[in-house]
């Protein structure tokens, strides 16, 4: 890639999901042809079935960025951009969950006007800085649902590394992980799953969070808002940062914020 330092960063377990295709991008800034070129061994489409493509933007293009994706399937990608490259390597590791979202955006831009709504406030807030969070083991997600940020990532890391899985789509997120602090945070989608997946490859469990995720979005709960998609500090996973093995990293209530009264009723796991 263009920067050095930056592909070093790509080893860090967060860009597992897109890792296949980070394989194959080269040395230099990968062209618009090869990033479609994935697309269509993946078959991506958008949720209307138009095939997917990245194009280069068009300063004459007046089209609403997501109503441009719906309608043609057409994504503007900058070029030499971490952000729009990253946002096309999430739509290889996680189209349906992409393709969901899109389409809930298109169904409510129409009502909105040009004041967006709660709903695609939640769509972006997850687009942008979402993760998918596998758990076989419920009491892990109230911990995590509650802020109890120590109990969860320190006195049981055990089990949070045996029973709960990250999966990160939101590019944003990835694109700050290029430099990653403590204080990333990202919009929580829990997805129960049994523990057997856990231990089987780790596309299966990505294809898993997908479909699962597509299918909230394309039925998503009445009421949508960015409550149900509770912030979760992902750099605390056990692990994932230096400093992490110590108890207090999790004392920095900058990052770790402490429990908030309301947040256990907010939001819930698919299947809920």
């Amino acid at each position: 890639m263009a920067d050095r330092l930056k592909q070093a960063a790509f080893d860090h377990p967060i860009f597992e999901p897109i890792r296949p295709w980070l394989a194959r991008l080269g040395d230099g800034w990968p062209p618009l042809e090869l990033l479609n070129g994935f697309a269509a061994e993946r078959k991506l489409a958008n949720a209307r079935g138009l095939p997917l493509r990245f194009v280069a933007p068009d300063l004459l293009e007046s089209a609403n960025y997501e109503l441009r994706v719906h309608d043609t399937g057409a994504v503007a990608t900058r070029p030499e951009n971490w952000h729009d490259l990253l946002n096309a390597l999430a739509w290889l590791a996680f189209p349906r969950t992409k393709a969901a979202i899109n389409a809930l955006h298109a169904e409510h831009l129409p009502r909105e006007g040009a004041r967006r709504g709660r709903v695609r406030d939640a769509l972006t807030l997850f687009d942008e800085g979402g993760a998918l969070v596998a758990v076989s083991d419920a009491s892990l997600e109230a911990l995590a649902r509650e802020h109890r940020w120590r109990e969860l990532f320190w006195e049981r890391r055990s089990a949070v590394l045996e029973s709960m899985r990250f999966a990160v789509p939101g590019h944003a997120v990835l694109e700050h992980a290029l430099e990653p602090y403590p204080g990333i945070t990202c919009r929580a989608l829990f997805v129960p799953v049994e523990s057997r997946l856990l231990t089987e490859p780790a596309h299966a469990l990505f294809e898993r969070l997908d479909a699962a995720a597509a299918a909230w979005f394309a039925a998503p709960p009445a009421g949508l808002t960015p409550l149900l998609l509770p912030p979760l500090p992902v750099f605390g996973y056990p692990g994932w940062l230096e400093g992490s093995c110590r108890e207090a990293f999790y004392a920095d209530q900058r990052y770790f914020r402490p429990p908030r009264t309301d947040s256990a009723r907010t939001g819930r796991s698919i299947g809920a």
